[in-house]
C-alpha cells in the first residue's frame, strides 16, 4: 500500500490553487464594488485574502447575504 508522496501532494495543492484563484479573484472584487454596513465590508475583505479558500467559502455561504442593497 502506497502513501501519497511529495509529487501527489504538489500536484492537489496546484489543482486546488487552479481551481480556488478565480473564485477567488470574483470574491475580492465583489466585496469591492458592493456596498457593505459598517466595517463588514473591511472584514470580508480581510477574511477572503487571509484565509483564502476557507475564506471565500465562507463569503459565498455568510457574506453575500450581507451586502447593501441600493435602491433607486
Amino acid at each position: 500500500m502506497a502513501g501519497i508522496g511529495i509529487p501527489e501532494l504538489l500536484v492537489m495543492t496546484v489543482l486546488l490553487c487552479v481551481v480556488t484563484v478565480p473564485f477567488w479573484i470574483y470574491c475580492v472584487i465583489d466585496i469591492v464594488r458592493n456596498d457593505f454596513s459598517d466595517n463588514n465590508k473591511i472584514i470580508w475583505l480581510l477574511v477572503v485574502v487571509l484565509l483564502y479558500t476557507l475564506g471565500v467559502v465562507l463569503y459565498f455561504a455568510i457574506g453575500r447575504k450581507q451586502r447593501v442593497v441600493r435602491t433607486g
